[in-house]
């Protein structure tokens, strides 16, 4: 079996594989081989060691900045899109809570009842202790207190009367106590409110 060498002609039988050196440039010396165009090199840009000509700098330089406009862009729009998803997951956070929370009132009511009536005792006394103290570590808080100063965003008026012992309108008596989740009101205090006479 025969083949053709490099330049054509025809040579004795090898064994093995033919590798032929097809690259543009000597890797040894870095100089431009034999049957290349002056100028140019596999992808039409200028040689190395050739300047680049103005228009081209100038068109590079224009696609380099539009390049790095469209990336500063994109990396604001992700870092809002970022903010936005952690803004919109905390506030889904607080609404499951609250919403678990609101379905315990009921249920912390009757532990507030059963103490106040000294039925709060044995086993049942540590459940309730232990419900309150969880609910307290979600931020759960308790307020209304009779003497505390009448707020209609987070007082319900339930009676109205007047007292000569106020100065201002005041909760006297806290029928239900209201509840906060931070500083979202879950539910409002149900209170007798005084007026000063």
């Amino acid at each position: 079996m025969t083949h053709r060498d490099s330049d054509g002609t025809r040579g004795p039988e090898h064994e093995g594989p033919i590798i032929r050196d097809k690259r543009r440039l000597d890797p040894v010396t870095g100089e431009l081989r034999e049957g290349v165009p002056s100028g140019t090199t596999t992808g039409g840009a200028p040689a190395p060691g050739e300047q680049l000509g103005d228009d081209f700098a100038t068109e590079l330089q224009t696609q380099i900045a539009e390049r790095t406009a469209d990336l500063q862009r994109l990396q604001a729009e992700y870092a809002n899109y970022r903010r936005r998803v952690d803004r919109d997951r905390e506030a889904i956070r607080e609404q499951a809570v609250a919403n678990v929370l609101t379905n315990l009132l009921p249920v912390l009511d009757d532990i507030g009842r059963a103490r106040e009536h000294g039925e709060l005792e044995g086993g049942f006394k540590s459940v309730g202790e232990a419900l309150e103290s969880t609910v307290e570590k979600l931020g759960l808080t308790r307020f209304g207190e009779p003497g505390d100063a009448f707020d209609p965003t987070v007082h319900e008026a339930l009676t109205h009367s007047h007292s000569a012992e106020v100065s201002e309108p005041t909760c006297v008596q806290v029928f239900q106590p209201g509840y906060k989740l931070g500083e979202r009101v879950v539910r409002p205090a149900r209170v007798a409110v005084a007026d000063p006479e």
